[in-house]
């Protein structure tokens, strides 16, 4: 926050903010309100963690602590490397709860202040561990454990999205779909799917250890590709509706729950975005291309693995489909940058030319793997994204980037900008980035969902575990790239 001479400083250099006042660790308090002479702010020599006592805390990783140490030492910014601190581990210190269940690892992760589980968030909080497990047993354990329970969630009900930490219902029984007690919400998204492949795929590749392609998931994998082939709609409108009593008309469905029509052209309709949000076209392309890939995962496997390859070739098979489908119809021309693809088609020639900030998005498309960095088209929709031609890239004092429907008009989602920096090959570009998401964060040392793009004191979801560690991941992906430069370059 400005103080009234001109020196800036952060507003929870240390501690917190208790009545009005900075309470930090050397003895010293001040108004917020006042101003700070030099020699009281250049007394603040450090930054409290602000991570649960250790007591607290629902998973301890010791190679997840040497890796803070580590960075720590690399990174001479106080700021970030206090932020750095508090988001990588939120995922370990606030929402796993491993344990065993039938003699075997089992692990549900809560998203944060939700206290259920989600397929995409859990698989997204724990991605960035899996680079450690090979140094932690227990860690190595734990994420298996998440694994194996996606699988569980999967062959429960391929089409929800969100489940509850055993059979005991809750606030969305009442939405007229096929609820059972063990899912939190039903909202079918085909990134549900693809992010448990992502993760299992990228954990046997790190660790060697295939002992999560076992029956739960030979069982899984049929389930899913049961559920695309369905959502192809090749033969009707598929097997999955949905609605909701609800004032939020993205919290439920069009045309009695089947949402807007489709023409069946191969591609894989996602009756919500993962937002949570309703499609408006239900050919989501960003999730369409993260199918593709998590397919061909999948298939290879089944082959090296499971050893069957009638079922890898079902996966590859459906995989070729929708990609020649893309090629097809996800594509638009637009008058301004170009061939770019489309955020949302419906195969009858109608395309919706956004971007929403949740991942997968057409910004996060090379992120995922989904598509080259160096793609013309990608480089024409990143153009395009971001950029006021966009109706949800917000631009104001505070920072930019994109938002969507799911908070509205005016919030831009830090998870936007962490996306452009992944996705960035320019320097400037990437300290730009960073810089927006030290001075976004209201002083907490935490992301949020989002912020408000004139005042980032007015923010959403204060607890929210995927946005920490994805801070956490690009941090340390930056590192790994011989970035630090750029990092320690931040003012």
């Amino acid at each position: 926050m400005p103080m009234k001479n001109s020196f800036y400083v952060k507003s929870l250099l240390l501690g917190t903010v208790l009545g009005g006042a900075l309470i930090p660790a050397d003895g010293y308090a001040f108004s917020l309100t006042d101003t700070y002479p030099v020699a009281v702010c250049e007394s603040i020599r450090d930054y409290v963690s602000q991570r649960p006592d250790p007591s607290k805390r629902l998973f301890h990783s010791e190679a997840v602590e040497a890796k803070i140490k580590e960075v720590k030492k690399l990174l001479t910014n106080p700021y970030l490397r206090w932020m750095f601190e508090n988001c990588f581990p939120n995922t370990l210190d606030t929402t796993v709860h491993y344990r065993t269940q039938d003699g075997d690892d089992d692990t549900f992760v809560y998203t944060g202040d939700i206290h259920a589980m989600w397929l995409r968030d859990s698989g997204a909080q724990v991605w960035p561990y899996v680079d450690l497990a090979n140094e932690d047993e227990a860690l190595r354990k734990m994420i298996r454990g998440v694994i194996l329970r996606q699988w569980k969630c999967i062959n429960i009900d391929p089409y929800a999205n969100g489940f509850n930490d055993g059979a005991v219902g809750g606030e969305w029984m009442s939405d007229k779909t096929d609820m059972k007690p063990e899912l939190h919400e039903r909202k079918w998204e085909i990134d549900s799917l693809c992010y448990p492949l992502r993760l299992a795929y990228h954990y046997w590749k790190t660790t060697g250890d295939a002992s999560v392609f076992g029956d739960l998931w030979l069982e899984a994998i049929q389930n899913i590709l049961i559920t695309f082939k369905d959502q192809q709609r090749k033969d009707g409108r598929g097997s999955y509706s949905f609605q909701r009593k609800t004032e939020r008309a993205l919290d439920t469905m069009t045309n009695d729950g089947w949402g807007n029509p489709v023409k069946p052209v191969g591609l894989i309709a996602s009756s919500f975005r993962p937002s949570d949000d309703a499609t408006t076209f239900q050919f989501l392309i960003p999730s369409n291309f993260f199918a593709v890939t998590s397919l061909r995962k999948a298939a290879e496997v089944l082959e090296q693995v499971n050893k069957k390859p009638e079922l890898a070739k079902q996966c590859t098979d459906l995989a070729n489909e929708v990609e020649t489908a893309l090629k097809k119809y996800a594509i638009y021309n637009h008058p301004k940058y170009g061939k770019i693809y489309a955020f949302e088609v419906d195969g009858f020639g109608n395309h919706l030319l956004m971007d929403d900030a949740n991942v997968p998005s057409l910004l996060a498309m090379p992120y995922l793997g989904d598509v080259d960095v160096n793609d013309p088209i990608y480089q024409n929709t990143r153009r395009f994204v971001w950029s006021e031609d966009n109706p949800y890239f917000f631009k104001g004092k505070a920072g930019e980037g994109i938002g969507g429907p799911h908070i509205g008009y005016d919030m831009v989602w830090p998870m936007s900008i962490m996306m452009k920096a992944f996705t960035s090959q320019d320097d400037d570009e990437i300290r730009s980035c960073i810089k927006m998401l030290m001075s976004t964060d209201a002083g907490t040392g935490f992301m949020h969902e989002s912020f408000h793009k004139d005042d980032p004191s007015k923010f959403t979801r204060p607890w929210f575990a995927w946005q920490n560690t994805l801070f956490g991941e690009l941090i340390l992906k930056l590192i790994t790239e011989g970035k630090l430069e750029v990092l320690n370059g931040i003012e």
